[in-house]
């Protein structure tokens, strides 16, 4: 089985961290990945706001590339809109020139009104015709080294990529795909779907389904494993590690919430729910007003606890969806860094080992 590590690069949950203290963490916990056994490196793209800041994930895996050897790096993702289609091409193939061919390229079109705001010119209702037309572009570029585009987004005259691409991405592209029309526009490009351990997994399996058949049909050939990504705390203790994932999960699911507006806009500017870093037990005093079922939700879709207890969850959700590849994320909703690094090492101490067992 194939297993990676996510930077996620958050700071809502730490109320007195530096932005640079944040950036100095995830790398900490990036360095440590290699060493430890994890297949691959995945760096998320997203900008201006505590829910995550890694404005360009290009850039930042370029760094990674030069103090690894072997480990794979992966963009999580390149988010289309938001980039113009030669420039991705072109940073993408230089990316993987030098990490010499362990590159992952994992593309997405944006979810959140906030991002879309102040990006000049770029309308967040266009962002399902932009995506299409941009990966279509992208794709070709990155399998023939040269770019070209008719529109009505992307005029591009027809201009060679350098450095040209060295390897396929047949097998590297990677597409998140949480919505049906993202489930289709991943098969068509021949991706792999990217889904968040964000409810769940039996919710998920149509959309899996849906992506299995669309692939063979337009490819004629059975689609790759889809990757999961997860928020993960590793503890020996079963009821510290219930406790800690409890809270630090509901501060994660919290700056959810208030990023995609998810109960509306006035959550996201009141805060109203920081009192959810609380957890279950102010939860069960807010009333009607809390949303108890996106916790209970989540936490079922996420796998953490004693390492025999995330083997089991893991187990399941391959018993359910069949082989699928793993990303799981240690440091999130103001989880001390101590803490996150032990859970990171635990993992991959007690869970990795099984884990590559699998097929």
């Amino acid at each position: 089985m194939d297993v990676g590590m996510q930077l996620t690069f958050c700071r809502y949950g730490w109320p007195d961290i530096r932005d640079g203290q944040v950036v100095d963490e995830e790398l900490r916990l990036a360095r440590l990945a290699e060493g430890l056994g994890f297949d691959v490196i995945w760096s998320v793209e997203h900008h201006f706001f505590d829910y995550s800041f890694c404005p360009d994930n290009t850039e930042l895996l370029a760094y990674l590339a030069g103090v690894t050897k072997t480990i794979d790096l992966g963009t999580a993702a390149v988010i289309l809109p938001w980039n113009e289609p030669l420039r991705v091409a072109e940073k993408i193939s230089l990316l993987d020139h030098l990490a010499n061919g362990r590159l992952r390229f994992g593309i997405g079109r944006g979810l959140s009104r906030r991002e879309f705001a102040a990006f000049r010119g770029v309308e967040m209702s266009e962002s399902r015709e932009r995506f299409d037309e941009a990966a279509a572009m992208i794709v070709a570029a990155l399998e023939s080294g040269e770019i070209e585009g008719q529109g009505p987004f992307y005029v591009q005259p027809r201009i060679p990529i350098r450095p040209r691409p060295a390897w396929s991405f047949r097998d590297r592209l990677y597409a998140v795909a949480s919505s049906d029309d993202s489930v289709e526009a991943a098969a068509r490009v021949r991706a792999r779907m990217v889904m968040f351990a964000d409810r769940p997994w039996p919710s998920r399996m149509p959309s899996i389904e849906r992506h299995r058949a669309l692939y063979r049909e337009l490819h004629g050939e059975a689609a790759p494993p889809p990757l999961t990504c997860d928020f993960t705390y590793c503890d020996a203790d079963s009821v510290r590690a219930r406790e800690r994932a409890t809270r630090y999960l509901g501060t994660y699911l919290a700056s959810v919430l208030e990023h995609y507006e998810v109960l509306g806009a006035h959550f996201a500017e009141t805060k109203g729910y920081e009192a959810y870093a609380r957890a279950s037990d102010m939860l069960r005093g807010a009333g009607d007003a809390a949303p108890d079922h996106f916790l209970r939700s989540f936490l079922k879709a996420v796998a953490f606890g004693t390492p025999d207890e995330i083997i089991s969850a893991l187990a399941a959700r391959r018993e359910l969806m069949g082989s699928f590849e793993l990303s799981t994320c240690f440091r999130f909703g103001g989880i001390p860094f101590e803490q996150a690094e032990a859970s990171m090492r635990l993992f991959a101490t007690e869970v990795l080992p099984e884990l590559k067992r699998w097929t």
